[in-house]
């Protein structure tokens, strides 16, 4: 493969692209710019790493339309794009090493319940259980050690890993894809609390539905509702170790990072942005397009679609960092109100 090949892999997903240099220089595989090789290909996304485009070893590299490659060396090979990271997940997908396929057919040592359907080309892997009632769609694979209980629903072309638990009743869209450890369906967190100062559990009645072309982490956790339904919406990504809570609605193109834990009935717009560790307390509502920093502790609605929050409570980007940065200086400060409080005193003893 070739730097001309990938110009015309690249060439079906947009037409703004140019090849500058020589397009036979053969192309091996991805690096890091820089530690690319002779041979391997990167990109240049971020202002930081363009001081790698003259030192780097890469044989290609993917660049912005404004840059002016003509000023670096003529032994590398530049495609131009619009987006280059998104043009470079594209080469990766391309270069990717794909898990081979599992065979359809079910395992001799799975267990499969009563009345259940299993679509066309479905592969069901060692020890998985599927119980009564559920509905397979075509094409997805079932891994092994796998739980299915009664009535779960998945659509096509689903990628169901290893370990995953799906309780009963969930409904499960189009190509979606479920990491180890994932469990889907558990029951919310719901106690009534009781004069002697026990707790009732409240029974969690509802269900889960997770969207078309969903993505979710190992070992995270959507929980059914106590009514009615917990939904994630289409297209959210969903990273490892992350909490929704019972009847929340993550909307879609949603995206969140680790150990995010997001408390019941909590309302997430669409296309919001989720950092890692951030918090939310029960029953609050999240605008489209809200970006949340890391760590963030969501204690109330917001409002208002496309802003930025961060700290704890959370509040505008811009105010939290503005406060950050008078933290930072209270130890100068604190010097230079006592460096003014010893002149005072000196002004008001030479007055006595």
């Amino acid at each position: 493969m070739n730097v001309s090949d990938l110009y015309t892999y690249l060439k079906q997903f947009s037409d703004d692209i140019e090849l500058v240099g020589d397009g036979s220089i053969p192309v091996t595989g991805p690096a890091k710019i820089e530690n690319a090789r002779p041979g391997e290909f990167s990109f240049v996304a971020n202002e930081k790493y363009r001081k790698y485009i003259e030192v780097t070893e890469a044989s290609l590299l993917v660049v912005g339309r404004q840059l002016p490659v003509e000023q670096y060396s003529t032994r590398k090979a530049f495609l131009k794009v619009r987006d280059p990271y998104t043009a470079f997940v594209f080469l990766l997908d391309r270069f990717a090493a794909a898990p081979k396929p599992a065979s359809p057919g079910v395992a001799p040592t799975a267990v499969i319940g009563r009345n259940v359907r299993l679509g066309k080309n479905v592969s069901v892997g060692e020890y998985a259980i599927i119980r009564d009632g559920c509905d397979i769609g075509d094409n997805t694979i079932v891994g092994p050690h796998a739980v299915l209980l009664e009535h779960v629903r998945t659509g096509s072309d689903c990628l169901i890993y290893p370990h995953v638990v799906c309780y009963h009743g969930v409904r499960i869209g189009n190509r979606v894809t479920i990491h180890s450890g994932a469990v889907i369906g558990a029951d919310g967190f719901g106690f009534a609390p009781q004069p002697d100062g026990s707790y009732i559990k409240i029974p969690q009645a509802g269900i889960t539905e997770i969207g078309d072309n969903v993505e979710i982490g190992a070992i995270s956790a959507v929980d059914r509702a106590t009514m009615g339904s917990t939904v994630v919406e289409e297209g959210c990504k969903i990273d490892n170790l992350v909490q929704i809570g019972h009847n929340c609605r993550i909307g879609a193109h949603t995206v969140i990072a680790a150990l995010a834990g997001i408390s019941g009935s909590v309302d997430v717009g669409r296309q919001c942005m989720i950092g890692g560790q951030a918090g939310f307390a029960g029953h609050l509502s999240i605008a489209d397009r809200t970006n949340i920093a890391a760590k963030s502790g969501i204690t109330k609605s917001l409002p208002g679609p496309g802003k930025a929050y961060r700290g704890y409570p959370a509040q505008p980007m811009r105010d939290q960092l503005r406060q950050e940065a008078l933290v930072r200086n209270l130890g100068a400060m604190k010097q230079k109100i006592e460096e003014l409080e010893a002149e005072l005193r000196h002004i008001r003893d030479s007055l006595q």
